[in-house]
């Protein structure tokens, strides 16, 4: 009888030490797998948002034209396309576009509906916070790297309500580097920040103008600028742009969001 028993104690305790011996190999592989993860370079996709989670950027006193004085905004969230997008864009003819946090917001549906539309790749930069500059240094900067698509989309000019004079600049940077034979769809603004006071609303809404002012008249020089009139659209509605704009400037899901990108993809369309 001791014989057996130790027999059959032997036998479990082989069986338990050819499973560990399993479970042991299975956990250096998983680790292996994970040191392999972990090394391996990642490529920021525009599907991934990356940065504070945050689109906002915080301003500080009411500025010299009374919307207040842009904050830090470069670790705010942005989503940027991988070198490989940018590239299949230029071969398939498909489109560039620099954008602030409206469109870090909006661009991933927008990219669904050229697709659906027309099946136009899009390749993004859009960055929260950024001013109409660093979005032209960011067209500048893909010109040089990649070359440009014919169509290009510059949804930026909110953040340059804190700095007016200095947008038209901007817009002609902007045009020279695309030169004459590419279409600039460029979006208008609209900005009016619920949060805000009376008085820093009024002056949100002056310096929008302002910028679409500027904008109207680069167009009268450049016949390759289109205009798309998101702050008109905002306007003529029977009951305000509250039902599009959630805080007076980031549009609503899904309402504004889907109103503002159907008016890009109407003007890419209709051009």
């Amino acid at each position: 009888m001791q014989q057996g028993g130790t027999t059959e104690v032997s036998a479990v305790r082989a069986f338990f030490g050819s499973l560990l011996a399993i479970v042991v190999t299975l956990l250096v592989v998983a680790g292996l797998g994970g040191v392999f993860v972990v090394l391996e370079p990642r490529t920021t996709s525009s599907d991934t948002l990356v940065g504070g989670a945050s689109y906002s950027v915080p301003t500080r006193g009411p500025g010299p034209y009374g919307s207040g004085t842009l904050g830090p905004w470069q670790g705010l969230l942005h989503r940027i396309s991988s070198e490989d997008q940018i590239r299949d864009v230029l071969a398939f003819d498909g489109i560039f576009m620099f954008g602030d946090s409206i469109a870090v917001q909006d661009s991933s549906a927008l990219e669904r509906l050229l697709t659906d539309r027309g099946g136009d790749l899009i390749a993004v930069h859009d960055w929260s916070g950024q001013p109409a500059s660093a979005a032209v240094d960011a067209l500048e900067d893909w010109s040089r790297n990649y070359g440009l698509p014919r169509r290009i989309v510059m949804a930026v000019g909110t953040n340059d309500i804190f700095d007016p004079p200095a947008f038209a600049a901007q817009v002609e940077r902007a045009m020279r580097i695309a030169g004459p034979d590419r279409t600039v769809y460029w979006v208008n603004v609209y900005a009016s920040r619920t949060k805000q006071p009376a008085s820093v609303r009024d002056a949100d809404l002056a310096n929008s103008a302002w910028i679409n002012r500027q904008l109207e008249q680069a167009a009268l020089l450049h016949s390759n600028l289109r205009i798309v009139q998101w702050a008109e659209f905002l306007d003529s509605q029977p009951n305000g742009p509250a039902q599009y704009l959630r805080d007076g400037v980031h549009t609503s899901e899904p309402t504004g969001s889907s109103a503002r990108n159907a008016l890009i993809a109407d003007a890419i369309a209709g051009h």
